[in-house]
């Protein structure tokens, strides 16, 4: 069985996506990556939702010790307006290496089912990304699929949160503004 290393950005992204791949033959894995989230306290309440998700649907999962907040602010600094491909390009790198230093097939993320991300960008950082590694990125557009992720965490009650996870992403979740 083919070996698939997913990125996580939280459990109700995850449910259905892990569904889907092993569904096409994949022995998936989860890789928790994401210094963008903040503050830290959500970072932590998204990680264990994460790990919860991870134990009920029997997903190894992998959580690097380092949080590495510093390196993500060094790239979006002054780059607000193009930070969400600063930010794809710093988590999906990681994934991508871990995976061809881990033996892995391919690489995707969970990113791919939310109807709120810039899927496009997605593509194109991960597909050069994939190149450069030289491993392979596995493409699903899951968005419709995004309400069935949500029915299936929804009785595990799960911590769902209420924005992407930067700091920009909140403000803008809260105020009602976009980031100029």
């Amino acid at each position: 069985m083919k070996k698939l290393l997913l990125h996580v950005c939280c459990a109700h992204c995850a449910a259905y996506t892990v569904e889907h791949w092993r569904r096409e033959g994949y022995e998936v894995s989860g890789l928790w990556y994401n210094p963008n989230i903040h503050p830290f306290a959500e970072h932590g309440k998204r990680l264990e939702g994460v790990k919860a998700l991870a134990d009920k649907i029997a997903m190894p999962l992998v959580v690097p010790e380092s949080y590495e907040m510093v390196e993500f602010f060094r790239r979006v600094a002054g780059k607000e307006a193009g930070r969400c491909g600063c930010c794809f390009d710093l988590r999906l790198e990681k994934t991508a290496r871990f995976a061809r230093e881990n033996g892995f097939d391919a690489f995707t993320t969970t990113l791919l089912i939310s109807p709120q991300q810039k899927h496009e960008l997605i593509r194109e950082t991960a597909e050069k990304i994939a190149v450069e590694k030289g491993v392979a990125f596995l493409y699903a557009d899951l968005r419709k699929r995004y309400s069935d992720s949500r029915h299936i965490t929804k009785p595990m009650d799960l911590y769902r949160q209420q924005y992407c996870g930067c700091i920009y992403s909140e403000y803008e979740r809260y105020s009602d503004r976009k980031t100029k």
